[in-house]
């Protein structure tokens, strides 16, 4: 027991030490413009949330994040993409519910799956924390209230490491 203990041990310290880049993926912002995801690393750490309009624990995690965002701005400097995952049929209501939640961040809209599929999204809500130089740090599936916080303290130790 002891040796598979230590083994997941290793194992999990090695995804922390090779850390994945963000991929070069365009896709179109809330104003119908392409834009990469790389492009939006701008030396600060980022918050990546992928939601889809049915998923109720993705519109709970992005209502919280945006609840605490500007009391965590006071705190650190970094930036929250939200990306959907719903196709083409469901992008025009995916950006109405992005437009009347008022949330505070940038919204991405993937209905291709092609940067869905580059960063092995494979439900949601997954959500990443990326570094300030566009490496994926920290990642987490599924939400439960609170779990926002977790991410945040990912930001809060980046900002640490500085």
């Amino acid at each position: 027991m002891k040796k598979i203990l230590s083994l997941i041990c290793l194992l999990m310290g090695a995804t922390t030490l090779f850390a994945q880049q963000l991929p070069d993926v365009s896709v179109e912002n809330l104003d119908g413009k392409i834009v990469s995801l790389r492009s939006l690393v701008n030396g600060k750490p980022m918050i990546i949330s992928y939601w889809s309009i049915a998923c109720k624990p993705c519109i709970q995690e992005l209502n919280a994040i945006n609840d605490a965002l500007e009391d965590w701005r006071k705190e650190a400097d970094f930036t929250v993409v939200a990306v959907s995952t719903d196709d083409a049929r469901l992008k025009a209501a995916a950006k109405n519910m992005a437009t009347s939640r008022g949330w505070e961040f940038t919204c991405l809209f993937d209905d291709k799956q092609t940067l869905r599929r580059a960063m092995n999204v494979t439900q949601t809500p997954q959500a990443f924390v990326v570094d300030a130089e566009g490496n994926i740090v920290y990642s987490h599936t599924g939400y439960s209230p609170g779990s926002e916080e977790e991410l945040f303290d990912k930001i809060l130790e980046l900002k640490k490491k500085k």
